[in-house]
């Protein structure tokens, strides 16, 4: 029961987190999955079948707030969609051995990717353009979906920085579109995985509580997505997998580090990422106060002539 109720929990922050990142989801969960010892097939399958339902549930909270573009959903979720399936036929033909730090390696480079991204740059915000071209959204959800279904997560990290730096679309859409097309990936996913290990290993209670847990975060993330400060949010995440996959990392049979290297890498990684944190969010309020400075200079103007 304190299993499922931790599950539960965890579904509701990582899509908390989703929700306002556009990313992170099946990240954090199956970063958890993988701690306490499931197999990474059946890890990254009970974590694709929660995300058929929260999915669904954020596609139509951010729907609601008018956070999709259907055009984008539509390009970039069929091509996921493939992706993911051949990701996930992929990671069930590997030994339990083999994919374990594979997926850790994967895992590992995400949270760099997302703990980097959000410290240094934050959300970039761009200059609206054109409409976003197949040519670009196929590629991109093609190899997204792949990385997804084989690293547990990924659809977000990948793709929702690719078209935000594009330009071309506001981030509050792109995120949303980003959480309702993953509902594509995630199906096609669940379907790779029943092909290819069948259920072997798959907890439904647990992709049951993980899918509780987001479900009732979604339309918080979906109104929080206008409120929250991604740059803090994605550095405290973006820590949170480096440490958590590093340690899988070091006790695995690749490296199998002894017990004094494995405390000073956490100690090295526990001093960056409070470093991290807390420079994004000194970044943050200064972004913040020079965002009010220019938006007081028009009416300061005004008011002498």
């Amino acid at each position: 029961m304190r299993t499922l109720v931790l599950l539960s929990l965890v579904g509701l922050g990582a899509q908390l987190v989703d929700g306002s990142l556009g990313m992170a989801y099946g990240v954090t969960s199956t970063t958890l999955l993988l701690a306490i010892g499931t197999n990474p097939a059946a890890a990254s399958a009970t974590v694709h079948l929660a995300e058929i339902g929260t999915t669904l549930v954020s596609g139509a909270a951010h729907w609601r707030f008018g956070n999709v573009d259907w055009k984008v959903v539509a390009k970039i979720g069929i091509p996921g969609a493939i992706g993911a399936f051949a990701g996930a036929t992929f990671l069930s033909s590997l030994s339990t051995e083999a994919a374990g730090p594979l997926m850790s390696v994967i895992l590992l480079a995400l949270g760099l990717y997302i703990l980097v991204r959000f410290t240094a740059k934050g959300l970039p915000k761009g200059n609206l353009g054109k409409p976003l071209r197949k040519r670009f959204l196929t590629p991109l959800g093609l190899f997204a979906g792949f990385v997804d279904a084989t690293g547990g997560g990924g659809w977000g990290p990948v793709g929702t920085p690719a078209i935000l730096a594009s330009g071309r679309l506001e981030p509050r859409k792109t995120i949303g579109s980003i959480d309702t097309s993953e509902f594509l990936v995630a199906i096609a996913a669940s379907l790779g995985f029943i092909v290819g290990i069948g259920s072997a290993g798959v907890d439904y209670t647990w992709a049951l509580a993980l899918l509780i847990g987001g479900a009732i975060a979604a339309p918080i993330a979906a109104w929080l997505v206008r409120h929250i400060p991604p740059r803090v949010l994605g550095s405290l995440v973006g820590g949170l997998i480096v440490l958590t996959n590093t340690r899988t990392l070091l006790t695995s049979d690749w490296i199998d580090a002894a017990g004094g290297l494995r405390s000073v890498a956490y100690i090295v990684i526990v001093a960056l990422w409070v470093s991290a944190v807390v420079y994004s969010f000194k970044r943050h309020r200064a972004e913040r106060d020079q965002e009010l400075a220019e938006a007081d200079e028009p009416s300061e103007s005004a008011s002498v002539v």
